[in-house]
């Protein structure tokens, strides 16, 4: 028998020939492994199948750790055993009798033979792997790797929690929790999609306490309120303005406060002009009196009055409508007018003076005559006189303000002083002043 040592492959090949001899089927070979290096100096690589045509002819390829071998066919690869300790075939070595051994793996480590190729162990499913029970064990070709839930990294060997806050992910507030992170916004937002931009949320939509009208804004939302209401206190809730204490001026006669508004009411008589005005309604017109026949309908402010078509007194008569002549022939008419016309108007109460109210004017003149005018009765506590504009016509102004309601009846006399014959003539005006309740 002879031996021959092959260092570089770390192997010894025995073969049962001699020297001169081609191998034989009946040759045996047998290859003893030197212990592998450890796993982590370089990566088994399978020679066998990443060479193409590694052995040449009659040679068959046997891989190897850190090499391969070349040997015949009919080679076959066995254990070989321990050398002996002393020369002799037959004498094993002393304490080897009893010692069991381990069969030979010719993988590097990591890696176990199936066939006549390498094959990965997979040390995760085996539980032949040191990773911690909080680790994951991952199998990776020759080895396996220890890998720490998402949120960790791995220190040393054990698996430290991560801040991801540090890295600003959350667009608002970032919250770190044991192997993750929470985004949080502010008040007035919310989480969009991706759960860590913020996106703003339209409270008017989701029941905003608004009692009006609401307005989503940026982040948050604005109370108003419709015209005629303010703002609360709380920034919610409507409260009613009351419009009719602000200002008197509001209503021309009383203002009514109503929920959000205000309205203007006129007294009886009169009407609304648009929204604040008041109007008289004229009675006579609108068919609204009771004037009986034989009366005729005098309107004046926020009322009406019933008169008699005829008001002539004795010794006067009546030759037209409002027109009384006292005849010549009667000695009672000497020192009357010879004829009054009724008249008729209404002012109203607190009117500004001196004022203009009524002119008189003569209808017939004789040539040559002087007429002067003046307030013959009615107006006992001065409040009206005369102002004369030319030689037929004179101006009745009120001189003083007067509050309704009540009524004047004033004579207004034109006395005419003819050159012939000589002695004065005086026709007059009887005025029925109505003054109405109101300065409207």
């Amino acid at each position: 028998m002879r031996g021959v040592c092959v260092s570089i492959l770390c192997a010894c090949v025995f073969l049962h020939s001699s020297v001169s001899q081609p191998p034989t089927e009946s040759d045996t070979y047998t290859v003893r492994a030197e212990p592998r290096p450890s796993l982590n100096v370089y990566p088994h690589i399978n020679e066998c199948e990443t060479i193409p045509e590694a052995c040449k002819g009659e040679m068959k390829c046997f891989n190897h750790y850190g090499g391969y071998l070349c040997l015949p066919r009919s080679a076959s690869v066995i254990p070989a055993p321990d050398p002996p300790s002393q020369p002799g075939p037959s004498q094993p070595g002393p304490g080897l009798e009893n010692t069991p051994r381990e069969p030979f793996n010719p993988c590097t480590l990591g890696y176990e033979p199936q066939g006549d190729s390498c094959v990965d162990v997979n040390e995760c499913e085996r539980n032949e792997h040191d990773c911690q029970p909080s680790q994951h064990c991952i199998n990776t070709p020759g080895t396996f790797t220890c890998q720490c839930p998402d949120g960790y990294r791995k220190v040393g060997t054990e698996c430290i929690d991560i801040d991801e806050c540090r890295y600003r992910y959350c667009q608002h507030r970032c919250v770190n929790v044991p192997g993750s992170f929470s985004c949080q916004c502010e008040p007035g937002f919310q989480l969009a999609s991706n759960n860590r931009s913020c996106i703003d949320v339209n409270e008017c939509d989701m029941g905003a306490p608004c009692q009006q009208r609401c307005y989503n804004t940026y982040g948050t939302f604005l109370c108003r309120c419709d015209q005629g209401y303010e703002l609360g206190p709380d920034g919610f809730a409507c409260n009613d303005i009351d419009e009719c204490s602000y200002t008197s001026y509001l209503c021309q006669f009383q203002c009514v406060n109503e929920p959000g508004k205000f309205s203007c009411q006129c007294p009886g008589g009169y009407q609304l002009l648009g929204t604040r005005l008041c109007q008289d309604i004229n009675e006579c017109e609108t068919g609204e009196h009771q004037c009986t026949e034989g009366q005729m309908c005098v309107n004046i402010h926020g009322a009406y009055q019933c008169v008699f078509t005829n008001r002539c007194q004795d010794p006067y008569v009546q030759v037209s409508d409002n027109r009384c002549v006292c005849p010549a022939t009667e000695s009672a008419c000497r020192d009357l007018p010879y004829s009054i016309v009724h008249r008729y108007m209404s002012i109203t109460s607190e009117r500004s003076v001196p004022s203009d109210i009524f002119q008189i004017q003569a209808t017939s003149v004789y040539p040559g005559a002087y007429n002067t005018f003046r307030i013959r009765s009615g107006d006992d506590n001065g409040d009206f006189y005369i102002r004369q504009i030319n030689n037929v016509s004179a101006m009745l102004v009120l001189s003083r303000a007067v509050t309704g309601p009540q009524e004047y009846i004033l004579d207004l006399e034109m006395v005419s002083v003819n050159p012939l014959p000589s002695y004065p003539t005086s026709a007059a005006l009887r005025l029925s002043i109505y003054v109405g309740p109101y300065a409207f």
